[in-house]
């Protein structure tokens, strides 16, 4: 595994995460085709062994469950120190005042109880689970410093949103001189491309790390089944994808990538990873693994390398979205 830095940041992360949204106790809320324990602890240690060591989660996934998992398996087979912990704060997480949103009351609550389920005494990269309109984004920003001078927080994180809105974030906490974000999770793709426009060109000036979430657009772009949305257990009760994935051109670049991987004799899932990260910024697409193979495929992807032509052609048949997943 050839380690890449976040970034302009020092942190060495594999260019493959994982998605740990896939693991959590089903029935905790949140989502339900998640894999329970004795499921999901084979597959982070297969994706430890495989060399990756950034692993994605959100205190919303499926209500702590998936971050209690995630730090018992962690503990159990990896190094402390060697692995990235990136979890996510916005989310409501109980019901009544303060149980939502950016304000330091529940950064400095939530915090501590991601800090508890998983197990661990810092958190490598906390990151703001989309924006809160309800609080000044100064309040956010100084208390996600402050844990950071606290030592609760190595880096700082933040995900979709409009480019406008990240471009003022990241200049107060210039002006302030606080901890500055070095990553966008970003929504990206090659069935959504909008983030091209104006958010991505950001994140390069700026020198922000691209981790982007639903890189194979909810499996669309890894199945290799006729119908690319139906099939399996995720795609038959996901419907949060449907909101995101509905155009008629996303079924003509699918198909495009499936001719590429017929050509090169590999997996649709592989073309899509590969064309991401050979984007410039990407530094690890965050993937949701339910099988061994998902991860030695995503692992397979690192080694392709798509020719221009090859390019052209996953490319061509896109059209442009409505922005999605803000």
């Amino acid at each position: 595994m050839q380690y890449v830095k976040l970034g302009r940041s020092g942190l060495d992360v594999s260019p493959i995460a994982i998605g740990a949204m896939t693991y959590g106790e089903p029935g905790r809320g949140h989502p339900t085709w998640s894999l329970d324990e004795d499921a999901s602890r084979p597959l982070i240690r297969h994706a430890l062994e495989c060399g990756i060591n950034l692993f994605d989660t959100a205190n919303l996934y499926s209500q702590g469950s998936s971050e209690e998992i995630l730090g018992r398996a962690l503990a159990d087979f990896a190094y402390r120190d060697e692995v990235v912990i990136a979890t996510k704060i916005r989310h409501r997480m109980f019901e009544g005042p303060n149980g939502t949103g950016l304000s330091r009351k529940a950064i400095m609550t939530e915090v501590d109880n991601s800090l508890r389920r998983l197990g661990t005494d810092y958190i490598d990269l906390y990151q703001i689970h989309r924006l809160d309109m309800a609080t000044p984004f100064e309040e956010t920003l100084l208390a996600l410093h402050d844990l950071v001078t606290a030592g609760k927080v190595r880096y700082l994180g933040a995900s979709s949103m409009a480019a406008w809105q990240f471009s003022k974030l990241l200049h107060a906490q210039e002006q302030h001189g606080w901890a500055r974000f070095i990553s966008m999770q970003d929504h990206y793709n090659l069935v959504y491309r909008e983030e091209e426009r104006e958010m991505i060109p950001l994140c390069l000036e700026e020198g922000l790390g691209l981790i982007p979430w639903s890189p194979l657009a909810r499996g669309r772009l890894a199945r290799t089944t006729p119908s690319p949305s139906q099939g399996t257990t995720r795609a038959d009760n996901d419907p949060y994808a449907v909101d995101l994935y509905d155009s008629p051109s996303d079924l003509k670049v699918i198909e495009a990538v499936r001719g590429v991987a017929k050509d090169l004799g590999i997996q649709p899932s592989e073309v899509a990873l590969a064309w991401l990260l050979q984007k410039p910024g990407v530094a690890a697409p965050i993937v949701g693994a339910t099988k061994i193979e998902h991860l030695e495929s995503a692992v397979r992807a690192l080694d392709v390398v798509l020719t221009e032509e090859q390019i052209r052609a996953v490319e061509a048949p896109y059209q442009p979205h409505a922005v999605r997943g803000i």
